[in-house]
Formats: C-alpha cells, sequence, structure tokens
C-alpha cells in the first residue's frame, strides 16, 4: 500500500514572545483539522515545538497534493485569526502569500513528504526545529548516513553500506545536486560546510535510479520568500528507519553532541541544538535552537504514537552540554563567531543601518591623523 507522510509546520502566533503557542490555539487548528479532514486523511498528530505547530497527515494522494497542502493552509489561516483576538506576538508570521495557490511550499510553511510502499512494519521519526535554519540537519544526518565513526550501521548493514544518494539545495539558486556515497563523499563534505547556503533536501537509496526516499526535509528560507526578516526557517524533516534504514536510534544519536547552528534570539548568533522533549516552549535563556523526535509507526496510514524520542532520561546530558555551549558563545558577546556574518544575519537590515553610519565617519588615512613627517 502506498502512504504519503507530509509533515507541514507554521508559526502563526505564541504567548508573549517567540515561546509556544496558547492551548486555544493548538486546540482550534485541532479542531479545523478534525472537522475538514474526512475523505482525505488517514490519519493526523498536530502538535508543537517552541512556537511552531507541526502537522503530520497520512494520506494515499501522494506529495505536493493540493487539497491536503489547502487544509493545512486552511488550519493555519483559521487559527491566525484567533491568535489575533489573543493579540499572540507575530500572528500568521510563516504565512508570507495572501491566498493560497495550490501548494504551501514557497509561501512560509515548512514542507517535508514522502510517498512510500508501506513496509510490515513502517517506521519513521520526525524532527521538528525552532529558532534555527534548514541547514541545521546537515551535520545529524552526515554523522547517521557518511560517519561510521557515529553509525556502526553504515559498516553492518548492506545496504547503508553500498551507499546512499544525498539531494542537496542550493537555496540561492534552487537548484539541486544529486551526490552519491561513496564516489561524491568529498563534493558532498565541502557542500555541508556551508549549512546558511547548501541544504539537505532529501536523501534517497542508491540501489536504483528512482531509489526509495529515505528522508525528507524542508529548505526554505522565509527571507529569500519575504525579502526581509520574519523569523527564523525552523525546519522539519522526516527519517525513515529500521531494515533497510539507519535503525531508529542511530539517526536519534546523531544529535547526541548537539553541534552549532545558525539562529537564536533574532536570528543573530551561532548556538548549539538542543534536543528537547514534545510539545517544548522555545527557552528564554537567548531562545535556544530546539529540536525535538516524533517516533512513530504506522500501519495501512494510521499512526501509532508518537513516542518522545528525546524525553527520555539520559538526553538530559545534552539538554546540559547544550546549555553550557550556549553561555559559552553568548558570553562572547556580538563578537564574530559567536553572531553570524552580515549576509547571514536576518536581522541585517539594522546592521546595514549601523554600517551606513559607519561608512560615512570612514576618511583618508592622511585626513585623520595627519602625513608622516
Amino acid at each position: 500500500m502506498k502512504v504519503t507522510v507530509s509533515a507541514i509546520k507554521a508559526d502563526i502566533g505564541s504567548i508573549g514572545g517567540h515561546t509556544r503557542p496558547s492551548d486555544e490555539l493548538l486546540n482550534s487548528v485541532k479542531e479545523f483539522v478534525k472537522k475538514n479532514s474526512k475523505n482525505l486523511l488517514i490519519d493526523v498528530y498536530i502538535g508543537y515545538t517552541g512556537d511552531d505547530i507541526h502537522l503530520i497527515m497520512s494520506h494515499t494522494r501522494g506529495i505536493e497534493n493540493d487539497k491536503v497542502h489547502k487544509l493545512a493552509w486552511d488550519a493555519f489561516t483559521t487559527g491566525t485569526k484567533l491568535a489575533k483576538e489573543q493579540g499572540l506576538y507575530g500572528a500568521g508570521q510563516d504565512l508570507l502569500k495572501d491566498a493560497f495557490s495550490g501548494n504551501v511550499k514557497g509561501m512560509g510553511p515548512g514542507v517535508a513528504e514522502i510517498e512510500m510502499e508501506e513496509r510490515p512494519s513502517e517506521v519513521f521519526s520526525v524532527y521538528a526545529a525552532d529558532k534555527t535554519e534548514p541547514g541545521a540537519f546537515n551535520f545529524p544526518l552526515w554523522r547517521a548516513f557518511v560517519d561510521a565513526g557515529s553509525n556502526t550501521g553504515l559498516l553492518i548493514n548492506e545496504k547503508l553500506a553500498a551507499g546512499v544518494t544525498f539531494r542537496i539545495m542550493d537555496v540561492m539558486s534552487g537548484k539541486l545536486a544529486s551526490l552519491k556515497m561513496w564516489e561524491d563523499k568529498a563534493e558532498l563534505e565541502a557542500a555541508l560546510m556551508y549549512p546558511g547556503r547548501f541544504v539537505v533536501h532529501s536523501i534517497v537509496s542508491s540501489e536504483k535510479e528512482d531509489g526509495e526516499v529515505i528522508v525528507s526535509a524542508s529548505t526554505d528560507r522565509l527571507h529569500n520568500i519575504a525579502g526581509t526578516y520574519v523569523g527564523k526557517d525552523d525546519p522539519i524533516m522526516i527519517v525513515r528507519t529500521q531494515k533497510d534504514f539507519p535503525a531508529t536510534e542511530e539517526v536519534g544519536s546523531a544529535f547526541n553532541n548537539p553541534h552549532f547552528v545558525a539562529g537564536d534570539t533574532r536570528g543573530s548568533h551561532h548556538m548549539p541544538l538542543m534536543p528537547v522533549k514534545l510539545n517544548s516552549a522555545a527557552s528564554l535563556n537567548y531562545s535556544l535552537p530546539i529540536v525535538s523526535c516524533l517516533v512513530f509507526s504506522m500501519r495501512n496510514g494510521k499512526l501509532t504514537g508518537p513516542h518522545d524520542g528525546f524525553g527520555t532520561a539520559d538526553w538530559e546530558l545534552q539538554r546540559i552540554w547544550a546549555a553550557e555551549r550556549a553561555m559559552i558563545m553568548r558570553n562572547q558577546g556580538f563578537i564574530h563567531p559567536a553572531t553570524l556574518v552580515p549576509d547571514e544575519l536576518e536581522y541585517n537590515k539594522g546592521y546595514e543601518a549601523r554600517m551606513k553610519k559607519l561608512n560615512q565617519k570612514f576618511k583618508d588615512i592622511e585626513k585623520v591623523i595627519g602625513k608622516s613627517k
């Protein structure tokens, strides 16, 4: 049976700043989807990570289906009305277009989708991040699918040992490159060095030309869509696991060394990505980048779960590491590399205004200190 899993997320308002959606807002989205999904969806789970509400939907209509996408869009627009009534911060901020045009890609919400031939025991995880950019998943995906030091399954599992194909998106040009392991390993790693521009779009098995999709991740840059800062991109990703794919814990453990990503308050700093429990609010401690892990089983499109992948006691250690690394970086203040380079600053208009005034003060050295004797 072919089943499609669609994960669509958006920030449509949160309490007192960029924290978490109100209970009423979350319930309004749930009620809208429940009321309008008959004969469209097989199943759905709705939750949040930080200030982003995510819809995890199963159906048989394939990827980029206009009816499924419109359901998500209408749920978010209906929720935005309530968010405005409650005076929530950033109400509707991820809805960057005025009218639905057949697909929410390029309209603000983040989208990850996989159409799959459902296995007898179909399992997958959804990783939902907040206060960071699409490239935040580059390093964990490299650990899970390329680095045998992190994942010994790459040696033991014959399918994984044969290599996979990474599809890398250049988010500035919108072009896609297919890089096959293991012959394109060096080129892949050259791209992954710069997650602000080169982002993992998807990963497919390499056993045939149209291999099975194992990973799908959102790649839209809100800055590129809106032309100005409207919030971080807050990516979402679906990863199929077990059997011919990495084990669920092999992918999960790729997040166990909180790596530095672009994000944080005002999208201004490099900060560690903290694994958090399901339905966690964004932190007031500089608004640390966070990621949650929703683990599902699925049979005939019916979802069981989610299990909270980062909810067990051992992940408290990673949260402590992330908090410590965050404070070390923020203690460097505004000096790079704590802050992003100017082209990556989300509030770059303010920075440009400062630089415009500064540039007016630059004079030839002789006019400032005089000619040397």
